[in-house]
């Protein structure tokens, strides 16, 4: 073997004039690479049908429930039974009865020309009886019969912090308005006009979650 053999060629190749025998990188790291390339392709694959089937047996998956969320937020919802429309009686048609239970006096006159301007019919107007006078901490305290529901909700709309009550009267239809303490004159206008209209077509409740 000549000195100028390199070690482990086994005498098989000689070098002969000035050329080196070229030396051939083995294959085994380029197979390992495509090998793990198409284990990674597979793997994705599997993953993907994966998804696709629990789709296709859930009904769309996080997607679908997100779409549908979306459109529910976007659909105006039923209002809800708390919220309901209610039909008012036109202001003609619900009589009221002032009583001035402050020691103002003129009030309970003042207050019916007021309502009266406003479109409602107008019964006795006097001094509050001796249950009521000096005893109505709130701005006004409103009375009727089990029928008199909605004509009180009307005439509330017209008297911010006024309390309402029903009391027992069958036979007459009309209410009473106890003006009280806290009262410094009836609502404005468009605040009354804004309170009826929230009565008379409610906003639809919010989705919950959007």
């Amino acid at each position: 073997m000549s000195m100028l053999t390199p070690p482990g060629m086994g005498g098989k190749y000689r070098i002969t004039g000035n050329q080196y025998p070229r030396m051939r990188r083995p294959r085994n790291r380029r197979r390992i690479v495509v090998l793990a390339a198409a284990a990674v392709c597979t793997v994705g694959l599997l993953g993907w049908g994966t998804v696709q089937l629990l789709d296709v047996f859930t009904g769309g998956g996080a997607g679908a429930g997100a779409a549908s969320k979306r459109a529910a937020c976007v659909t105006p919802s039923s209002p809800s039974p708390s919220a309901s429309a209610i039909a008012l009686p036109k202001p003609g048609k619900v009589k009221v009865n002032i009583y001035n239970a402050t020691t103002k006096e003129g009030l309970a006159k003042k207050t019916a020309e007021a309502l009266e301007k406003r479109g409602f019919a107008i019964g006795e107007v006097d001094n509050a009886p001796a249950k009521y006078d000096k005893k109505v901490k709130e701005s006004a305290l409103l009375l009727g019969g089990p029928g008199a529901e909605r004509a009180l909700k009307l005439l509330g709309t017209h008297l911010a912090g006024a309390r309402t009550d029903i009391i027992a009267r069958h036979e007459d239809p009309s209410v009473d308005l106890m003006i009280g303490k806290a009262f410094t004159g009836l609502a404005p206008v468009k605040e009354a006009e804004k309170e009826l209209a929230a009565l008379v077509s409610p906003s639809p409740s919010p989705v919950k979650g959007c």
